[in-house]
């Protein structure tokens, strides 16, 4: 089995410390093969949050690691920085790849930077960088679960969230599922939930899922949203299927709890037989 630990907005400079305890306690317990950071790592791009965030992620001793940026880590006051050099602080604290890689004989992760300097909150994805993702999916084997981590999402679930939703969302997903994604991991919006694709992009052809995270140390909840992570599972096999857990903090701060999971169909969606 593989098993992916997914940590979004964390916000360092925001996060609380029996939290960031209790998750460190989880990650220890759960022993992930691979921690995903789907952005927001920090709340104002300092160089001491940076650290802070590193140290913590250090503190998890998983094997490996894929992280993303997100609106939060390019610097917002100091326009210098933003400008010239704003991703210098997050490749400091997390190596110089804006699309680093995981690919082990049963996974393949894809992170994708969604962020630009000259935004400030929204998200968007090139046409180059739909074609990049979809040639590495393309070139997976049937054994790799096949997972795309972007920050913004690209599908909500709620009316007020619909403007969070990633610039160039319509034709990545149309691409990569055709590529043959299973997953579309995203953060940002501090809500989390599974979607299938299927209801928001009925061309989509395959079950392919959007896999959001909530806030995992911050104090930036919503309200009905705890601080909370997704525990991915992987065990291969047919039919193609993974689990996703969110695991959310007790109201004490103390552990984190599973609070759901949700067996997720993978593969081509069957046509109808039309009463054949």
């Amino acid at each position: 089995m593989t098993v992916l630990l997914q940590i979004s907005d964390t916000h360092f400079g925001t996060e609380q410390a029996p939290v960031v305890q209790a998750l460190e306690q989880l990650a220890h317990a759960q022993r992930p093969d691979l921690v995903v950071l789907s952005g927001d790592i920090t709340q104002r791009a300092t160089w001491v949050q940076f650290r802070a965030a590193r140290a913590f992620v250090d503190r998890l001793d998983a094997p490996a690691l894929l992280a993303i940026p997100g609106n939060h880590d390019i610097p917002l006051f100091a326009l210098a920085t933003r400008l010239l050099n704003p991703y210098g602080r997050y490749r400091e604290a997390f190596g110089p790849s804006m699309a680093p890689v995981f690919d082990s004989p049963d996974c393949l992760v894809i992170g994708v930077n969604t962020t630009r300097w000259y935004r400030h909150e929204d998200g968007e994805v090139s046409a180059s960088q739909i074609e990049q993702v979809a040639q590495a999916l393309a070139l997976a084997t049937a054994k790799q679960l096949r997972v795309v981590v972007v920050h913004q999402p690209v599908a909500v679930t709620r009316p007020e969230d619909a403007s969070n939703r990633l610039h160039g969302r319509d034709v990545a997903i149309a691409r990569w599922c055709a590529a043959g994604a299973d997953l579309v991991l995203g953060g940002h919006i501090h809500l989390p939930f599974v979607r299938p694709l299927l209801h928001d992009f009925p061309d989509c052809g395959r079950s392919t899922w959007a896999v959001q995270a909530g806030t995992a140390v911050s104090s930036r909840v919503r309200r009905g949203a705890p601080n909370s992570v997704n525990l991915i599972r992987w065990t291969g096999g047919h039919p193609r299927r993974c689990v996703v857990e969110r695991w959310d903090c007790a109201t004490d701060g103390a552990r984190f709890e599973l609070a759901g999971a949700e067996t997720l169909p993978l593969g081509e969606v069957p046509l109808p037989d039309h009463g054949r």
